[in-house]
């Protein structure tokens, strides 16, 4: 039977730019989300909400092949009510918030939304995607996000670029190319505070988008670590992460064996497999990876 595949890729589209919106059909990301933010210049910021509003209500939900999300401008630019009245008539998808400091910031946007929002958007509805690191004190609120009770939360991601930003530094990736310690940090809190919530780890950009083996690579390690998708600044980067985040057919099988293995002992917290003893542990994730193939 199949189920719903978690986002494997999510891809940027400046919102002010025409030539690019007219392109999300054919870009094969499993979402795109249509960026009011960092994307946009101040001088555009009107001209941004006003393309992406008439792009949303130009594909209803229903004839939509992807899924349409908006980055709105954080709530100190004065901007994120103006964004949230324009596109709500839209319907899209979901909302990334960025600058978040914690829960209470995405408790604040649904408040928002409970004022502004059209009745096909309301707050008990949408899907919020917060940008969870990207301010000096959002790392130290990642773990609250599992007892918040947001039921809008969609994921966690993290970045690395504005976190340099808010703490003054003058690079985040240390004399190897590697995240310097501080973002190997905030990245693995963010996927422990998203698994501690239930909700799915999706990791940040891979800004060279012109090195395609480096992007892969990254791609196979993030999955393996427990991230489920990652968000993409260009086409050519959506059909490596895709890939990336899909469970090859040699990985599906075997945890079909795993799934049968306890099946066929009812009641047992060890199975033998290929000679191997697997536990619950085990099992969890074969039924992990079998959500990751669309398959339940």
């Amino acid at each position: 039977m199949s189920a719903a595949r978690p986002l494997r890729s999510l891809l940027f589209i400046p919102g002010d730019s025409e030539k690019k919106l007219a392109k999300v059909a054919d870009c094969g990301a499993d979402a795109v989300i249509l960026d009011l933010e960092d994307a946009v210049s101040m001088s555009n910021k009107d001209k941004a909400r006003d393309l992406v509003q008439a792009f949303l209500l130009a594909t209803p939900r229903d004839a939509r092949t992807k899924q349409y999300w908006v980055r709105v401008n954080p709530f100190d630019t004065g901007l994120t009510l103006a964004n949230l009245a324009a596109v709500a008539p839209g319907a899209p998808d979901g909302v990334m918030q960025p600058k978040v400091d914690g829960p209470d910031d995405v408790r604040r946007l649904l408040l928002y939304l409970a004022f502004k929002a059209a009745s096909d958007l309301a707050a008990g509805s949408i899907h919020i995607l917060p940008v969870a690191t990207e301010t000096a004190a959002a790392p130290f609120a990642l773990g609250h996000y599992a007892g918040a009770g947001l039921r809008c939360l969609a994921g966690l991601t993290w970045a690395a670029e504005d976190l340099a930003a808010a703490l003054g530094a003058s690079a985040n990736m240390d004399a190897s190319g590697e995240w310097g310690f501080t973002y190997k940090l905030a990245r693995s809190l963010c996927l422990m505070a998203s698994h501690a919530a239930g909700v799915p780890a999706i990791e940040t950009v891979y800004v060279d988008f012109r090195d395609e083996a480096g992007l892969r690579a990254s791609c196979r390690v993030a999955r393996s670590e427990g991230f489920s998708g990652r968000i993409a600044i260009h086409p050519a980067q959506v059909a490596p992460i895709n890939e990336g985040f899909t469970p090859s057919e040699a990985e599906i099988n075997h945890a079909r064996r795993v799934m049968d293995a306890f099946a066929a002992s009812p009641g047992t917290g060890t199975v033998q497999l290929d000679d191997k003893t697997l536990d619950i542990p085990h099992q969890k994730q074969a039924v992990r990876l079998l959500a990751q193939a669309g398959i339940a």
